[in-house]
């Protein structure tokens, strides 16, 4: 038995330095695995539906549907980085959900490689490897590698933009400036936000009063401004259309909690399991941040990193109390961070193994729950819309009328069935929910109607599509039911009532 167990542990040395080696590889190997998981059967939403049809008309008619004024500033508000981006893709990869999902997941896997990277120079393998692991985990960086939106390049472009930073600072020269420059410009370009990522990490050298390292920050940030120019002078308009009408509200203190939420899971959680994911959370930041102060071992570049996690939503947040512009996913660059600066202060931190051990079970624990809901959550505003336009294909009639109560389900059944005519009732102009604009419409080549009697056109069927979410809404206000329904139900009779995820569908039909 001896003899057995020596020759197992000669084996474990002698291949200990190959498995050391693939281990990065190993990790990086898991990681694509979480983000390829349910690529093709998660369902879409608004804004997947609406960033692969935007894409696909082109750049010509994307900068009409962004850019074309409104009453209320440009007619959306996003630049145009990364649809640009997606429109190139799609035309050699196709438009599928698939194809479309897999240039975030690219994204995303380079940013593991950047984060890999960025840890091993400033930390040395062994916290490397434990940032990547944490990065590759994340349920917050999962999400946002596979979803059809701007947020996974945005992480990468601004921690390549915060290595450039680190290398320049460290190692001086012009190489590292200019590719600062660069990534900050395409960070730009990619999403309005990233502002408040580049806000704190140019205030960092006059923080720590590196003047040098401030001048040739504030030279390199003189020429991302340049190079972000020509979209520059646009953006007025586009925070015009926000400050109008748009969705976001002021955020409030609980903010800041459910912030760690996102970090260490993803949202929404089921109410049943947030007291142990925010005890999780909560517990495992507290005591990186106690030790954070304790440790010697590159003490500044670890507190580098906690400034990076909190100092951009911190500056969200206080802007978004004039200004409601809070937005948790546009947070993830400080998510991936937060994961590095956590791998720092658990590797480098002296607390009994056991502790160690039972923080990093915590932060599995958070990990499972939110990479579960990512996987099964199909409520509001997700929906099996390739499902409900099978149903009703196979079962309208000539003539009849289907309409959506939103948008939020139209955009998303018309990219399942283009072929099939869908009506949509426009938004209440000047609301929060108004962010359709007539311009973008045209550029999409659809149309919403702006009321039931010309959107119904006197059908004698009509097939009505609403969330359950909407109707719940108007109740809870105290009405009976849903305006729309109202309205439908004085006029039709009602034949019909199925459910598909959230989305309710009626048949009425004239009496």
């Amino acid at each position: 038995m001896k003899s057995a167990v020596g020759r197992l542990r000669f084996l474990f040395v002698l291949l200990s330095p190959s498995l050391q080696r693939l281990l990065p590889f190993l990790i990086l190997a898991g990681a694509l695995l979480l983000r390829l998981a349910g690529i093709a059967s998660r369902p879409i939403w608004y804004d997947e539906a609406f960033a692969i049809l935007f894409a696909r008309q082109g750049p010509a008619a994307m900068i009409y549907g962004t850019l074309t004024p409104t009453g209320a500033g440009s007619a959306d508000i996003h630049p145009l980085g990364y649809y640009t981006l997606l429109w190139l893709w799609m035309k050699a990869a196709g438009d599928s959900v698939v194809a479309a999902r897999s240039l975030s997941i690219l994204a995303g896997m380079m940013t593991l490689l950047v984060v890999w990277r960025l840890a091993k120079e400033m930390f040395g393998r062994k916290t490397a490897l434990a940032g990547l692991a944490l990065a590759a985990l994340s349920p917050f960086h999962i999400h946002y590698s596979q979803e059809i939106r701007m947020y996974a390049f945005l992480a990468l472009w601004l921690l390549l933009a915060a290595y450039a930073y680190w290398r320049a600072t460290q190692q001086g020269g012009q190489r590292w400036w200019l590719v600062f420059a660069l990534t900050a410009a395409l960070a730009q370009y990619t999403h309005n936000l990233a502002a408040f990522f580049l806000i704190p990490l140019a205030l960092w050298p006059l923080i720590g009063r590196q003047w040098r390292s401030a001048l040739s920050l504030a030279l390199a940030g003189v020429g991302a401004l340049l190079l972000y120019l020509p979209w520059l002078v646009h953006l007025p308009a586009q925070v015009a259309k926000v400050s109008a009408s748009y969705w976001t509200e002021r955020p409030g203190v609980a903010k800041l909690f459910t912030l760690l939420l996102a970090y260490t899971t993803h949202l929404p959680l089921p109410e049943g399991w947030l007291p142990l994911a925010l005890f999780a959370a909560l517990t495992v930041a507290a005591l990186a941040l106690l030790h954070t102060f304790k440790i010697r071992d590159q003490r500044l570049s670890g507190i580098w990193l906690l400034y990076l996690s909190f100092a951009p939503p911190v500056l969200l947040f206080l802007v978004s109390q004039r200004f409601p512009l809070y937005l948790e996913r546009a947070l993830l660059p400080s998510g991936v961070l937060f994961c590095l600066w956590l791998a720092w202060a658990l590797t480098k931190a002296v607390m009994p193994r056991g502790l160690k051990v039972g923080l990093a079970a915590l932060l599995l624990v958070n990990a499972g729950m939110g990479w579960y809901q990512h996987l099964t959550y199909d409520g509001f505003p997700y929906a099996p819309y390739a499902e409900l336009d099978r149903w009703v294909r196979e079962r309208r009639q000539r003539d009849d009328v289907i309409l959506h109560s939103n948008k939020l389900s139209w955009l998303p059944a018309l990219y399942y069935a283009p072929d099939l005519q869908q009506e949509c009732l426009a938004d209440p102009p000047g609301s929060p929910a108004d962010t359709l604009a007539p311009a973008t419409q045209q550029a999409l080549g659809v149309q919403t109607r702006p009321d039931l009697e010309s959107a119904v056109r006197g059908a004698r069927r009509v097939w009505f599509v609403i969330f359950e979410q909407s109707i719940q809404e108007y109740q809870q206000a105290g009405a009976a039911t849903h305006p729309h329904l109202a309205w439908l139900t004085a006029r039709y009779r009602l034949e019909e009532q199925h459910s598909f995820g959230d989305l309710r569908l009626y048949l009425f039909v004239a009496p």
